[in-house]
């Protein structure tokens, strides 16, 4: 009964770990993580080649990662997010074959359904006990939710529970039970979970980034949604963030008390929650220390897994219960189709995570962006990677004003009634380019480096390396 195991090396000679295998990690520590980079350095130092990693996401931290691609021992990645050390490597063609990008729904949809096949799980676990139930609110690297991992955990044909803190059976709550778990593996540390918070989870101080959230927060009051009942999610995006701080006054003048918080939850919806603007949160993943802290302590601060959260062929899920989502992005067409997969010059820095789920989902899909970055216009004829099909965004809003969907002539109605700035999309892009200059077009024309699967499993777009 006891499934503690001397260290991963016995684990991966225990789980026959050999050539070709595929093997899964999370990415609940992000940028704090170190069982990815413990495991591919133990299975390198075995001699194993050819080894696909399906990652939930892939963040700086993991930048050992290029070394195991080029010598071989790691020659497929699939991946919902990948930040821009290892993008940048991956556009410059490190990568033989090309990465397969999912959604946050999209991955559990695939496990789920047996698309695709884990071999070998490595769950890395902020508390265990020695049978193999494990959660992540408890010991020195508390993550919070573990619920991207919790797909792995129940379809791959071995898991491993990799943790820096046991505790005595049973553990409680179990996030992961042991009826799923074959080994676990006591390490010196799993990680910091500092490296939870980035810069991209912190709400914005720029100016232009509070007039558009609070441009942002009046499209809600206006859009007919803002009632008893309530449900909210925004991305991890600085001003993203920031409408929860202007949404929060409206919310109180109109005595409105929301059902449900959903997504990445950071310390801003926490509060909202503390302060009776919500009556629970729906969590995926934590996004900083306070909501790890919320969801150990707050029984209306729910774990979800990422099947709940998002998969489309779940009986049902949350996104599809939200009346709306603020996100941000990249790039934006005139056609509403949204790139957060590359930067401006075609190099991979992102990835759609929950942002194409969120967006089919929602009954209110907003898109929050400056006008232009570095002097390059937001607005653009047509994006370098399609994340985020136009269909279903509802808004654009900048700092100069609110473009809608022509598909949502009431929505445009209702702002301009409002008082709501709002504009066709094409003028919010003229506006720009009065500023900026019309920019040269940068479309790599390298081979496919990688390819964007839609939540229905389509590819809908494929992105080219940056080198000829």
């Amino acid at each position: 009964m006891n499934k503690l195991i001397g260290g991963l090396k016995q684990a991966m000679d225990a789980c026959k770990l050999r050539d070709g295998m595929t093997l899964s990690f999370h990415h609940h520590l992000r940028n704090g993580d170190q069982v990815l980079n413990q495991v591919l350095a133990e299975a390198a130092a075995l001699g194993v080649k050819g080894l696909t990693i399906q990652a939930s996401s892939l963040f700086d931290v993991h930048a050992p990662l290029i070394d195991h691609i080029k010598s071989g021992v790691v020659t497929g990645i699939e991946t919902n997010y990948m930040s821009g050390g290892i993008g940048r490597a991956i556009s410059e063609g490190v990568l033989a074959q090309p990465v397969r990008f999912r959604s946050h729904g999209g991955r559990p949809d695939a496990i789920d359904t047996g698309r695709v096949h884990i071999d070998i799980a490595f769950v890395a676990a902020p508390a265990a006990d020695a049978r193999g139930n494990a959660n992540g609110v408890a010991g020195p690297a508390a993550c919070g939710s573990l619920g991207y991992a919790m797909s792995d955990a129940r379809h791959a044909e071995r898991v491993v529970i990799v943790t820096d803190h046991l505790e005595p059976y049973p553990l409680m709550p179990a996030s992961i039970g042991e009826e799923d778990v074959d080994y676990v593996v006591q390490v010196d540390s799993i990680g910091d979970p500092k490296g939870i918070v980035s810069g991209t989870t912190r709400i914005t101080r720029d100016p232009v980034g509070l007039t558009i959230a609070r441009y942002a927060a009046q499209v809600i009051e206006h859009s007919g949604l803002l009632k008893p009942g309530f449900s909210f999610q925004t991305g991890a995006g600085g001003a993203s963030l920031a409408v929860t701080q202007y949404l929060k006054p409206i919310m109180k003048r109109l005595g409105v008390t929301g059902s449900f918080g959903l997504g990445g939850i950071t310390g801003y919806l926490v509060d909202m929650l503390e302060e009776g603007y919500f009556e629970s949160l729906m969590d995926v993943q934590c996004f900083d220390l306070r909501a790890v802290q919320s969801i150990r302590d707050n029984p209306r601060h729910q774990e979800v897994s990422a099947t709940r959260y998002a998969s489309p062929s779940a009986k049902s899920a949350a996104v599809n219960s939200l009346d709306v989502v603020v996100l941000g992005a990249t790039e934006i067409d005139t056609g509403f189709n949204v790139n957060v997969h590359t930067d401006s010059n075609g190099v991979i820095m992102g990835g759609s995570g929950g942002h194409s789920d969120t967006a089919a989902g929602a009954k209110l899909s907003m898109i929050v962006a400056p006008l232009f970055r570095a002097r390059l216009p937001i607005v653009v004829d047509k994006v370098l990677c399609v994340t985020t099909p136009g269909d279903t965004v509802d808004v654009l809003v900048t700092q100069r004003g609110v473009a809608v969907n022509p598909a949502r002539p009431e929505l445009r109605d209702s702002l301009k009634q409002g008082g709501l700035p709002v504009f066709d999309i094409e003028e919010l892009k003229n506006m720009a380019e009065r500023v900026t200059g019309k920019p040269a077009l940068v479309r790599p024309q390298g081979r496919v480096v990688a390819e964007v699967e839609y939540r229905d499993q389509r590819i809908i777009d494929r992105i080219h390396s940056i080198n000829s």
